[in-house]
């Protein structure tokens, strides 16, 4: 029996039944390889590739060897369901992805039809999971519910020292960002917590967000919780810091990672994104960091520890079951560990992987460290 450097086990030998010695496993890769959010893209693809690399060099899973098949949506919704359809006519088993969340919904009715697991490490809409609509989805990555409690407690605690708590919640309409921003606003309403005094989305890709930065600032809100991506929040910020605005602005892990560092550059001081916990002391993260350096050189990017177990758990699923049929598949997922990045860990009923949550960050010397 071959082991990941006794963290991991693999089978290099193929079991007494083998249904994988003839044929390689084919699982797809999909997410933004290109465009504003190939940040979130390319570290989850290489992430995969180092995986799959470690097991082929150790005999493949029960003797198969994994074939990836990794393609780019850009993270658009019309992108990905035409790669979904490509994917499964390429004869994908399993899939590793999307990234993000409006991109993976579009997809997935393509892979519920033909029975195709789906893992993504990144996508977070609370209803890609809740709402029972797509059976074979999980992910490795706490939903946007989760998300959204941790930082309306964490604003909810900066704010405890302030006369009047005035929170402006605002989003980029799709999925990922609207979903989270309810998210927050029900959390906030619910709690009476404090009084949301503007709630509004953004046209992404905007050139300028003056507009919605004035209305902000007549609001007299004391933060301003922003449920989307990077482009747009390094924007908004810049714009707010320009205007004298010092109200603070927290965000999420579609924040937290360093292109917004660079585009807002100063301005990004003091900001705030929620964010997967600093998993940088697990021997499977050293591994696998140790591993990317050493292959692509400089430090992988956001998401990286998450797909990461991505594909760890789905490769292990596979092993132990000795099939890549989706029902066989799932029932490890639920019933079995998987040493990753994040422990050990399993999957829910609902697709959620256990263990797995957010924690805090904040912009300080141009770089995002965890809040103790």
């Amino acid at each position: 029996m071959k082991s990941w450097t006794k963290l991991i086990p693999f089978v290099g030998i193929a079991l007494a039944i083998n249904a994988f010695a003839a044929d390689p496993i084919k699982i797809g890769v999909a997410g933004a390889l290109s465009g504003d959010l190939a940040s979130y893209g390319q570290p989850t693809a290489r992430a995969v590739q180092l995986v799959v690399d470690h097991i082929n060099a150790h005999g493949g899973i029960n003797g198969a060897k994994v074939d990836l098949l990794i393609e780019d949506d850009v993270c658009k919704p019309e992108v990905a369901a035409n790669i979904a359809t490509k994917l499964v006519s390429e004869g994908v088993e399993l899939v590793i992805g999307h990234i993000c969340s409006s991109a993976t919904k579009a997809a997935l009715p393509v892979y519920t039809d033909a029975d195709v697991i789906v893992m993504s490490s990144s996508a977070t809409d609370s209803d890609l999971t809740e709402s029972g609509k797509y059976p074979n989805f999980y992910r490795t990555i706490a939903p946007n519910n989760a998300q959204a409690k941790t930082i309306v407690d964490f604003v909810v605690d900066l704010l405890k020292d302030e006369p009047i708590k005035k929170i402006a919640i605002i989003h980029d309409k799709g999925d990922y960002g609207k979903g989270l921003a309810e998210d927050a606003q029900e959390a906030i309403r619910k709690g009476a917590l404090a009084e949301v005094v503007l709630f509004e989305g953004i046209t992404p890709g905007a050139v300028d967000y003056s507009a919605v930065v004035q209305k902000i600032k007549r609001t007299r809100a004391n933060a301003v919780i922003f449920g989307g991506y990077h482009p747009e929040a390094s924007k908004i910020i810049t714009q707010m810091r320009r205007k004298g605005m010092k109200t603070f602005f927290i965000s999420d892990d579609g924040v937290k990672d360093d292109t917004f560092l660079k585009i807002a550059g100063r301005y990004a001081e003091g900001v705030y994104a929620s964010g997967p916990a600093d998993v940088s002391s697990n021997p499977v993260t050293k591994q696998y960091r140790q591993a990317y350096v050493t292959k692509y050189g400089g430090e992988p990017g956001a998401f990286f520890d998450n797909a990461v177990a991505a594909a760890i758990a789905l490769t292990n699923a596979v092993e132990k079951a000795g099939s890549t049929e989706a029902e066989k598949v799932a029932d490890v997922l639920h019933k079995q560990i998987a040493v990753t990045p994040f422990g050990d860990i399993r999957f829910d009923p609902h697709g959620d992987a256990t263990g797995v949550g957010y924690t805090m960050y904040t912009v300080k010397e141009g770089k995002f460290e965890q809040v103790p």
